[in-house]
């Protein structure tokens, strides 16, 4: 009897994506380094989130199309969510950015970026590695571990925010930008749960 072949072709799309994440997380790190760039950076972000949003079409065009699949399709469907779904909060974070027209560089803000830009290196790995349940575990502890460095810096710069008699608008503005980083990492630390229960599935 003769088996059909599964599509592997899901294995370089997850692939495509992770490099979108990192893409989109290196520019919004730069975004906050290099306020004076933000028009130039958020474009290039929203550039990325659509890259991000037509690879994750192609994947679920492809769980339609393919009789057999080398995960299950729940979890390929998942894991495809997850990933584009950090880079459509980071979009949101470079618009608000620029809606708020952000002037100035802010210490927290650099922190929770360069935080951020570690975890989509980190998923990264773990993606191009998903068929080594090592190689994953290790990516996802350290995901999980940044994602507790994050709410500390989290934390750190809502009270810095609030400390003596601050501008309102400012704290408006500021805090929200906090609040969609620190929500952005802790959905890199949801990927990094997909991606281990995943990897330990097919293992």
């Amino acid at each position: 009897m003769r088996f059909l072949p599964k599509d592997e072709g899901f294995f370089g799309l997850f692939d495509q994506l992770s490099v979108r994440l990192k893409n989109a997380a290196a520019l919004l790190r730069d975004l906050f380094n290099e306020p004076q760039r933000l028009e130039e950076l958020t474009v290039r972000i929203k550039a990325e989130e659509h890259a991000a949003d037509a690879i994750t079409y192609d994947i679920m065009q492809r769980i339609d199309r393919s009789f057999i699949t080398p995960l299950d399709r729940e979890d390929i469907h998942l894991l495809a969510h997850r990933l584009d779904n950090v880079v459509d909060l980071m979009d949101g974070t470079a618009r608000r950015a620029s809606m708020f027209q952000i002037a100035e560089r802010r210490e927290s803000a650099n922190a929770l970026t360069q935080v951020l830009l570690e975890c989509a290196e980190a998923i990264a790995l773990g993606v191009k590695d998903i068929r080594t349940p090592t190689a994953v575990h290790k990516a996802a502890r350290q995901v999980k571990e940044l994602e507790e460095r994050a709410d500390a810096l989290y934390s750190k710069a809502i009270a810095t925010l609030f400390a003596g008699r601050p501008d309102p608008l400012e704290v408006i503005k500021w805090k929200e930008i906090y609040d969609n980083l620190e929500h952005a990492v802790d959905e890199c630390e949801d990927v990094a749960n997909v991606l281990e229960s995943i990897s330990l599935k097919n293992s």
